[in-house]
């Protein structure tokens, strides 16, 4: 009867947090984490196929909803936390959404995004069967510490699951994992040689000039074994070995596969490898790999990361960055011709506090278009940034409602795009909710 208890407390804890104007998306979840401490590990014991925790510094949302949207093409029933809470309490206030009052979960399979350092938690109370860890890059410094104490959170992860374990090749901190793990299958997607230099690991960003030139020598080094990295000599089981404007081509196994994506962004493709990894993994030979492929193309990108919206006839885009990597990648995916540019730069709790990653990223190449509109709190911060790479902006406003009005105006008949952070995209959907239709998060 424990159960049932607890799902009418969170339910009555949600409906109070509304009614005082809050959203109710973790408050629910630690009220029932104080009353009923084992109801996230008893409720998720009973899934016939387990649990999915996906980790790592920067791609854990749209992965998420990469694995999970594959899962369901082959016909499995998934729960995620798709409230975007990735702590305890926020898979468990998930969990209240979607049981009955009687406290059953009508799911086959639980995919879970965590964040590193609560995944720690998570996976103590409840061991996952498989957990996909994606990268290591610094990242909110003022929270994690190093870079190679964010490394031993994965690892830990590893360590306490029960099956299996897919790993970014391409990062050596995560690939290493695998020497410390030891019964878990562990699989690796990667990358071609001929792409490494889009995605430079933590190491290779903060290089000396000299070494991040030698990694992009290697493009043309495409004759040595497809799957085989030339840095740790573990094979890859997904492989992405080519980029197009709206997809890209794998090597799955021993079949190459090319496919369109609807999400945007090379970082997102290679999120797609890491997918597809996951659940080659996670079904082993009953996977159905032509519905694999379908629904791939099908995944629509997750709030902020790459989203798409249409805003008085135009496109507007929403990138979301958190780090020099990220804010990199975004700006190397997408071609600042012909568009209208917005950062808007906050630095909240959710955002990090230290903004001086900034000074990591270079913006060269938005030198030609100039940015439109520079906004959030650290907007000076930005502007600063930006004067020191020589990149003209028309206009600095803090405000972030008004930022966003003074920048549709000024450029109507413009493709927009907008890099953010975490709170300041968040804002920003709030606002362009009264211009066009977005999606409810």
């Amino acid at each position: 009867m424990r159960t049932p208890v607890s799902v009418a407390l969170g339910r009555a804890a949600r409906g109070i947090t509304r009614l005082r104007g809050g959203s109710g998306s973790a408050f629910p979840g630690l009220v029932v984490e104080k009353f009923d401490p084992k109801f996230l590990a008893r409720t998720l014991a009973k899934l016939p196929r387990g649990v999915v925790v996906v980790s790592g510094t920067n791609g854990k949302t749209t992965t998420t909803k990469m694995v999970v949207e594959l899962l369901r093409g082959q016909g499995l029933k998934v729960f995620t936390n798709s409230s975007g809470s990735n702590f305890t309490r926020g898979v468990v206030a998930s969990l209240l959404g979607e049981m009955s009052l009687t406290g059953r979960l009508d799911a086959d399979i639980a995919v879970l995004e965590l964040d590193e350092a609560h995944a720690v938690h998570f996976v103590r109370a409840v061991r996952p069967n498989y957990s996909l860890l994606l990268n290591v890059m610094r990242d909110q410094l003022d929270r994690f510490g190093e870079i190679d104490t964010t490394a031993g959170l994965l690892r830990t992860i590893a360590e306490h699951t029960t099956e299996g374990v897919v790993l970014n090749r391409e990062d050596a901190r995560v690939a290493a994992i695998a020497d410390s793990l030891s019964g878990q299958e562990v699989r690796y997607f990667g990358l071609d040689a001929s792409l490494r230099h889009h995605f430079p690991s933590d190491d290779e960003l903060h290089a000396t000039t000299a070494a991040v030139e030698a990694v992009e020598g290697n493009d043309d080094d495409t004759s040595s074994e497809a799957h085989t990295s030339t840095a740790t000599g573990r094979p890859a089981d997904v492989l992405l070995t080519g980029l197009e404007n709206h997809g890209g081509t794998f090597r799955i196994g021993e079949k190459t596969v090319s496919t369109d994506l609807k999400v945007n962004g090379a970082y997102n493709t290679y999120n797609a490898a890491a997918a597809l990894a996951l659940v080659r993994m996670a079904l082993g030979a009953a996977v159905d790999e032509a519905a694999l492929i379908a629904s791939l193309a099908e995944v629509s990108p997750a709030f902020g990361r790459g989203e798409s919206l249409v805003v008085n006839g135009q496109p507007l885009d929403l990138v979301l960055v958190k780090n020099p990597s990220g804010f990199r990648l975004g700006l190397s995916s997408f071609s600042a011709a012909g568009v209208a540019t917005m950062i808007a730069i906050n630095d909240n709790y959710a955002d990090g506090r230290d903004m001086s990653w900034l000074w990591d990223v270079s913006f060269g190449s938005l030198a030609d278009e100039g940015v439109r509109m520079v906004s959030g709190v650290r907007a000076h911060d930005m502007g600063l940034r930006l004067a020191y790479d020589e990149v003209r902006f028309d206009a600095l406003e803090p405000d972030l409602k008004t930022g966003l009005e003074e920048f549709l105006r000024a450029a109507p008949d413009a493709p927009k795009r907008i890099f953010c952070t975490y709170t300041a995209m968040l804002a920003l959907r709030k606002h362009l909710s009264s211009y066009t239709e977005v999606e409810a998060f």
